[in-house]
C-alpha cells in the first residue's frame, strides 16, 4: 500500500496529519500482486530470509508486510531458526502512527497464526515497523538486499515548502515537477547492497517524462533494469486508481538481459503465475497470450533520454535494430536533422506579396500546407528575409522598401523578447537563416501527423519552423525518403514520441534522431531502387517491404 500523507516533517517538530485528511489517499495493493513481486525478486521461503535485509519504504496498513511475514515464517521453519532470528530481517517505515500500529498488528497476527509465540511475534513486529520518513532517514537505516513496495504518488509541489526543500536536498533526482516517488526510487536504489534488488509497483511515467530524466540516468549508469511489467489496465489495487502502474525490477549490478512485458485487463492471479513460470524459464522466448505479452531483451535501453514505449515484441526489434545500425543523424554521412526558421512574428515576416520588398529580400518558404500531397506544392509564401548570405543582418539603408516595411511594423517587432534583449537588432528573426540550406536537397517532415510523412524538396525552398528537415552528404534522398516512409522508421518515432489526442504523433527532431538506418553503401542496388520507387509513389507498403529486407527483418511486430 502507498500512503500519500507526506506532510509532517519530523515528529518532534510538527504534529501528525489527521487521518481524515488522508483517508482516501491510501492505495492497497492486492495480495496476488505482492506475491508476484516477491517471487520476481526471488524473495522466497527456500532462501534463508532471516539472513537477508528487506526494506519497505511506505508500508501503510501492511499489504506487503503480511505476505513478507508469512514467507519469513516459512523460511525460519525450513532452516530450523526461531522467528526471533529475523528481528532485523525487515525494516518498514510509515509516517502515520495509525499505519505503524496497524502494520505491526498485521505482522503479529500473521506470525502468531503461523504458530509462533505471541510475545515473539510482537517483538518481531515492533522491530520491523518504525514511524518515520524514509526519504530523510540516515543512510545506515537503509542498507538492503531487497527494497519492495508501492511508493507514494504525490506531486512534489503538493508537499509543504520546508519538507519539499528537505526532499530536494536529500534526493538529487527530484528536479522540476517530479512526483514524490522519484525520491523513493533514488533512495531505494542507492541503498541496495551489491547484487541487491528493488521491486516496486509504481507509476511508469518516469520512464518517459522530463522529470524522470535524472532517475533514468541513475539507473542506466549504476544499475540493471531487469523487468518492466506494464499493468495499466490491471485491477492491481483494492480500489480504482488512474496511476499507470508497472512492476519494475532493478538490481545493483552491471546491466544484463532484460524483459519487457505488457498486460491486458484479463491479467489476474492465475495469469500472474503463468507469467512467473515464463519469466523463470531458462530459455525465454517471446510470448503473447490473451492476458500478457513479454519478450526478452539482450539489455535495456541506454541513456537518460525517454525510454521507448511499445509492445514487448516491438521493443525487442527496436533494441536489436539499435544494436545493429547507426543513428540517422551521423557525422560520417553528413546526415543532419534540423528545424525550419522561427521568426517570432510570422504575421510580419511571412508574406504572399512578392512586390512587398526588394526581390532578393524574399526567400521562398516551405510551409506545412505545401507538403500535404506528399510532394511540394508551393503556395507562394516567402520569408521577408533580414539576413545576408554571410549570416549577418542586412543594412536597412541599402534596402529602402525593406526598411519602410520593418518600420511600419516596428512596434510589434520591438516587443519581442529577442528584440528587447538586442534592441539594435530589433528586426532579426529568432533563428538565423542559413542560405546554403535553400539549395540543398532535403526531406521535410510536418511536426504533427498521424503517420510519418517525408516530402522531398529538391533545393528550392527554405523550411518554416513547423517543418523539420533532413540533409545528407551521402544519402540519395529518394532512397532515404523510402526508408523513412516505411513503418519501420515510423516505429522508432511512435515508440519515443509523445502521442497527442487522436493518435497524432510529433515528428520533431529529437524523435527523428532516434531512427536507426543502415550504411547507405551497404544497401543492395535492387533495394535502393525499390525504396526510391516506393517513395515516389508514396507506397508505404512497398517501402516497408523493402525496408524490412534492408534491416534484415521478416516482419515488424504490432
Amino acid at each position: 500500500m502507498a500512503n500519500l500523507a507526506l506532510f509532517d516533517i519530523d515528529k518532534q517538530t510538527l504534529p501528525e496529519v489527521p487521518a481524515e485528511a488522508v483517508e482516501h489517499g491510501e492505495v492497497f495493493t492486492r495480495r496476488w500482486v505482492v506475491e508476484l513481486i516477491l517471487d520476481l525478486l526471488g524473495y522466497t521461503p527456500d532462501e534463508d530470509l532471516a539472513e537477508l535485509k528487506l526494506v519497505e519504504p511506505a508500508c501503510g496498513a501492511g499489504a506487503f508486510l503480511g505476505v513478507i511475514a508469512s514467507r519469513i515464517s516459512a523460511s525460519c521453519r525450513a532452516h530450523g531458526r526461531p522467528i526471533t532470528d529475523a528481528v532485523n530481517a525487515v525494516q518498514a517505515f510509515d509516517l502515520l502512527g495509525r499505519n505503524v500500529a496497524e502494520s505491526r498488528g498485521v505482522v503479529e497476527r500473521r506470525l502468531h497464526d503461523d504458530g509462533w509465540e505471541r510475545s515473539e511475534a510482537r517483538k518481531v513486529a515492533s522491530y520491523w515497523v518504525k514511524q518515520g520518513d524514509y526519504l530523510l532517514q540516515a543512510d545506515a537505516e537503509h542498507r538492503a538486499d531487497f527494497v519492495v513496495g508501492n511508493p507514494p504518488y504525490i506531486r512534489l509541489e503538493d508537499v509543504p515548502d520546508d519538507r519539499m526543500d528537505a526532499y530536494r536536498s536529500a534526493c538529487s533526482t527530484m528536479g522540476g515537477r517530479a512526483d514524490i516517488y522519484i525520491g523513493f526510487y533514488e533512495v531505494a536504489l542507492r541503498s541496495l547492497q551489491p547484487g541487491g534488488r528493488l521491486g516496486f509497483i509504481c507509476a511508469d511515467r518516469w520512464m518517459r517524462n522530463q522529470y524522470g530524466r535524472k532517475l533514468r540516468q541513475l539507473v542506466t549508469r549504476q544499475f540493471s533494469m531487469d523487468l518492466a511489467l506494464v499493468m495499466h489496465d490491471v485491477d492491481a489495487f483494492q480500489e480504482q486508481v488512474s496511476a499507470y502502474p508497472a512492476v519494475t525490477i532493478i538490481s545493483r549490478q552491471t546491466q544484463g538481459g532484460a524483459v519487457a512485458a505488457d498486460t491486458t485487463r484479463a491479467f489476474g492471479e492465475p495469469e500472474a503465475r503463468d507469467f512467473l513460470a515464463w519469466y523463470e524459464a531458462e530459455d525465454r522466448k517471446p510470448i503473447a497470450t490473451a492476458s500478457f505479452q513479454a519478450a526478452p531483451l539482450p539489455h535495456w535501453f541506454p541513456g537518460e533520454d525517454s525510454w521507448p514505449a511499445a509492445s514487448p515484441a516491438r521493443l525487442a526489434v527496436l533494441e536489436d535494430l539499435s544494436d545493429r545500425f547507426r543513428l540517422l543523424e551521423d557525422k560520417t554521412t553528413g546526415t543532419r536533422v534540423g528545424i525550419g526558421v522561427a521568426t517570432g512574428a510570422d504575421k510580419v515576416f511571412i508574406t504572399d506579396d512578392h512586390e512587398l520588398v526588394e526581390p532578393d529580400r524574399l526567400l521562398p518558404l516551405a510551409m506545412v500546407r505545401d507538403t500535404t500531397s506528399g510532394s511540394i506544392d508551393w503556395s507562394g509564401s516567402c520569408l521577408v528575409n533580414p539576413w545576408n548570405p554571410q549570416g549577418e543582418l542586412v543594412d536597412l539603408a541599402a534596402y529602402p522598401k525593406l526598411a519602410a516595411y520593418f518600420r511600419q511594423h516596428s512596434g510589434a517587432l520591438r516587443k519581442r523578447y529577442v528584440a528587447v534583449k538586442q534592441p539594435d537588432r530589433w528586426y532579426k528573426t529568432i533563428d538565423k537563416v542559413d542560405h546554403r540550406l535553400t539549395s540543398r536537397s532535403k526531406l521535410l517532415f510536418p511536426d504533427l501527423k498521424l503517420t510519418i510523412h517525408p516530402v522531398l524538396d529538391e533545393g528550392k525552398l527554405y523550411p518554416h519552423h513547423n517543418l523539420y528537415f533532413i540533409v545528407s552528404d551521402v544519402w540519395d534522398m529518394r532512397v532515404l525518403g523510402g526508408l523513412l516512409l516505411s513503418k519501420v522508421a515510423e516505429a522508432f518515432v511512435e515508440a519515443y514520441a509523445v502521442k497527442m489526442r487522436g493518435g497524432t504523433l510529433r515528428f520533431q527532431a529529437q524523435y527523428l534522431r532516434k531512427i536507426r538506418v543502415p550504411d547507405p553503401a551497404a544497401i543492395a542496388e535492387e533495394d535502393r531502387a525499390a525504396l526510391a520507387d516506393a517513395f515516389d509513389a508514396r507506397d508505404v507498403t512497398a517501402a516497408t517491404e523493402a525496408a524490412l529486407r534492408v534491416y534484415g527483418l521478416t516482419e515488424l511486430p504490432d
